[in-house]
């Protein structure tokens, strides 16, 4: 039996796998020669209106069979490794390791729609899906090569918004684009610890927020709005007192619970 709902909002980092790549696909026009090793993360969030996943990782079967991976994934592109996801890693073995099925997510809210963030919707049948009218417009145009179109099918019946709003009480979605045309980030209030803001792919690495460094890849190569985006996210840790959590950070990663455990 899934256990019940808390009154204030849960919050659970998922590993969903890792990708090596070169510093540079993170910080914008820094960091060439050198690599990192970094997570692909998903994050589960429990609210006292239902459970919501901010990106669900990649699709396994795209990067761990052999003729699918051929077909998606270039073995020869200089700058990054091919993903690794391990079964553990995918979100229902997390989910059940909680007591939880797939059935029990009311919602997936997508950052953004490239692969290692949209893929594992295969995973999630059936799940009320929300992401921004801009960011699905793009994907749907074929203009955004980081998006497979096979991932976004059915993305007729998603629920799409132009704006900022409340997802749920205490979790708010943010606009931050730049790396992406419609990215949204997540403001998730919590019980007994700060705030906290799911950076996505607004910020990569806790690099990109120290040093004010737009990621490595800016749709249009807009480094403008990503930096304005960066700026926004640092106003909300000033002025609401948050940690922004970078997305593709090992060592930011580590530092928190490790799962099944979470913040509240």
């Amino acid at each position: 039996m899934a256990h019940s709902r808390s009154r204030h909002p849960k919050l659970w980092p998922l590993l969903t796998g890792t990708v090596r790549y070169e510093k540079t696909i993170s910080l914008y026009n820094q960091g060439h020669g050198e690599w990192v090793n970094a997570p692909i993360l998903a994050y589960l969030v429990e609210t006292p209106n239902g459970r919501i996943l901010y990106d669900v990782g990649c699709d396994h079967s795209k990067v761990n069979d052999p003729k699918l991976a051929a077909k998606y994934f270039n073995p020869d592109r200089p700058d990054s490794n091919m993903p690794k996801v391990r079964e553990d890693q995918r979100i229902p073995n997390y989910l059940e390791r909680l007591g939880l099925a797939v059935s029990d997510i009311d919602l997936v809210f997508l950052g953004h729609l490239h692969w290692d963030h949209a893929g594992g919707l295969c995973d999630l049948p059936n799940c009320d899906v929300h992401v921004h009218a801009k960011e699905l417009e793009i994907a749907q145009s074929g203009q955004d090569h980081a998006v497979f179109a096979s991932e976004i099918e059915g993305s007729d019946s998603w629920i799409t918004k132009s704006a900022e709003y409340e997802i749920s009480p205490g979790v708010h979605a943010i606009e931050t684009p730049g790396h992406t045309a419609g990215h949204m980030s997540m403001l998730i209030e919590l019980e007994h610890g700060s705030p906290v803001v799911l950076c996505g792919d607004a910020a990569d690495l806790q690099q990109n927020l120290d040093e004010r460094i737009a990621p490595g890849y800016c749709w249009q190569d807009n480094t403008a709005q990503a930096l304005a985006s960066i700026e926004k996210m640092q106003r909300l840790a000033s002025d609401e007192g948050a940690e922004l959590w970078p997305n593709h950070d090992f060592d930011f990663f580590r530092k928190q619970a490790a799962f099944p455990d979470w913040r509240d």
